[in-house]
């Protein structure tokens, strides 16, 4: 996300160092460039040029034309627009006094509100809450399907309804009563949506707002159709009054103009995005994180928490050890393979990373995720001895290896090639000179971003 939007902006700051000195003149110049990127990341125009101005007015300044390092005070100044721009603050969900806090899921059709009211449900799971849902879609049985479906995959709470309730106030009213009952102290609510709005929704939702007195009204659009999603998101946000939205899709929107535009459009901050179809590619959304990801500067602290959600901590530590000791054999290899792909797809991960330095073009690089899979079957072929002992591979065992694997001698040669740099690699980030082990601090990561 946010890649075309990235390269243009950090183009013009390497211009801007190009130029020795800022004057007004190439000042101006940038902040042209930088208006035409956002528009062209489909960046609502208002917002751009409000945002534009912004950045004018403490750029253009005496003390940062004449600093000793103006470019670096203008991507401050750039950089701290931005988290403006996006909400400043990361805007935590509102709870009720007395649970359950009801959440009213709101937006148009094949916005994905149902896969995203079961993602949110597992995302309060996961951080301590007792989630129950209900689908109030009584249109389009598929929906409240579909969602009955996720709760099962999800083994979370859903209120699926008697059959005499038909309306949607029925299911809303009955779903509250059984939340109570059962002791949740969340209740999302996954209601209707139609193809545009119409008076007929929006007098439903609204009935349903009198009913229930939602903690949030969480209005979820599709990143993919621009500006369109901010247009829906203003829409519903003056009839309804929305709380926050979630944006889906964000991991196939390589413009952002929605992310960037909809909080100062509609007044209501982002709340969560979507990227990706698995049950936790549900991300809260960051608004410094986010503007700095967009500046080059990486994601640190959503990777470290990635990280740490994801692998275990134990198996990290002896993985340091084991580094250390220069005892990191092709099991161990292999297991730290297996724990990458618990992260979610690498491409996502690597765009986290600053992209300064050595590892500048991390980003671009293209990862084949059946790689690590094959890499794995041709550890798996392997004798213990030969996973603990590489050297003593030879070509007899290659071709053994290879045939039971289903590759070829040359795959194997390139698993062991790549064991190798991986060791090489891996031993000097974390033996503490590494940029990632600077970077990263203690933090315990796979593939040698460990401990410093």
């Amino acid at each position: 996300m946010f890649d075309n939007l990235s390269d243009k902006l950090q183009r013009v700051f390497k211009n801007l160092r190009g130029e020795g000195k800022l004057s007004a003149e190439n000042m101006e110049a940038a902040l042209r460039e930088i208006s035409v990127a956002l528009l062209e990341a489909d960046v609502h125009f208002r917002v751009a040029k409000q945002f534009i101005e912004a950045v004018r007015e403490k750029a253009m300044g005496s003390e940062v034309l004449t600093a000793l390092s103006p470019t670096q005070q203008v991507v401050k100044i750039v950089r701290d627009e931005m988290v403006k721009m996006l909400g400043q603050h990361q805007a935590k969900l509102r709870t009720a006094n007395e649970p359950p806090s009801v959440m009213m899921i709101v937006g148009l059709q094949g916005s994905g509100k149902t896969t995203s009211t079961a993602k949110l449900a597992r995302w309060l799971s996961k951080n301590g809450h007792s989630p129950e849902m209900v689908s109030v879609d009584v249109y389009r049985p598929a929906a409240r399907k579909q969602l009955s479906v996720l709760a099962k995959d999800l083994k979370l709470s859903i209120y699926e309804g008697a059959p005499e309730e038909t309306k949607p106030v029925d299911l809303a009213r009955s779903a509250r009563k059984d939340a109570v009952q059962s002791g949740r102290d969340v209740l999302l609510v996954d209601t209707a949506g139609r193809l545009h709005i119409d008076e007929e929704l929006m007098t439903e939702l609204t009935e349903l707002k009198e009913l229930l007195n939602p903690t949030e009204i969480l209005f979820v659009a599709d990143a993919m159709t621009g500006q369109d999603a901010v247009k829906s998101a203003d829409e519903f946000n003056k009839r309804l009054g929305i709380t926050g939205t979630i944006l889906t899709k964000m991991d196939g929107d390589a413009r952002g103009g929605a992310a960037l535009s909809i909080r100062a459009v509609t007044g209501q901050p982002l709340k969560f995005v979507g990227v990706g179809e698995k049950p936790d590619a549900l991300e809260p959304f960051h608004p410094d994180r986010v503007a700095q990801r967009i500046l080059g500067m990486g994601d640190v602290l959503s990777l470290i928490e990635k990280v740490e959600e994801s692998i275990d901590q134990k198996s990290a530590e002896e993985m340091q050890r084991k580094l250390l000791d220069d005892d990191f054999t092709l099991a161990d290899f292999r297991d730290q393979m297996k724990q990458i792909r618990k992260l979610g797809p690498l491409e996502s991960l690597l765009g986290m990373m600053p992209q300064i330095g050595p590892i500048k073009d991390l980003k671009n690089m293209k990862v084949d995720e059946g790689e690590i899979t094959r890499l794995v079957a041709i550890i798996d072929s392997m004798t213990a001895r030969e996973r603990a002992n590489h050297m003593i591979i030879n070509g007899a065992r290659h071709r053994r290896i290879a045939k039971g694997s289903g590759t070829s001698v040359q795959d194997v040669n390139n698993l062991l090639k790549q064991y190798a740099q991986a060791r090489k690699m891996m031993k000097s980030f974390t033996g503490g000179g590494g940029f990632l082990g600077k970077r990263l601090g203690k933090l315990k990561l796979p593939m040698g971003f460990g401990p410093q």
